[in-house]
C-alpha cells in the first residue's frame, strides 16, 4: 500500500478542490439559457390575457357548469369526492 493515500488531505488541497467545484457551478451558470426580464415578463402577461382562469369570474365573466372543471359534478354519489 501506497502511504499518500491513508494520508488526510492537506488544508491547501481541500481548497483547491472546493474552488475547483466552485468554478465548475460558476462555468455550468454561465451556459444555463438566459431569457431576458422584458421578454419574459411579457410572455406571462400574455398567457394571462388569453388564458381563462375559472377561479376569477370577475375578469372572464360567469363560467357554464359544464366548462368549469372546478364546479361539483353531479355524475356519481351526490359528494364531491369518488374513491376508486
Amino acid at each position: 500500500m501506497n502511504s499518500n493515500s491513508n494520508k488526510k488531505p492537506s488544508m491547501s488541497e481541500l481548497k483547491l478542490r472546493r474552488l475547483t467545484e466552485h468554478n465548475q457551478r460558476l462555468r455550468e451558470d454561465l451556459e444555463r439559457q438566459r431569457v431576458r426580464v422584458s421578454e419574459a415578463s411579457a410572455s406571462l402577461i400574455r398567457y394571462c390575457k388569453t388564458t381563462r382562469d375559472y377561479l376569477c369570474p370577475s375578469v372572464w365573466g360567469p363560467v357554464e357548469k359544464g366548462a368549469d372543471p372546478y364546479a361539483n359534478q353531479s355524475s356519481g354519489g351526490g359528494g364531491c369526492c369518488l374513491i376508486q
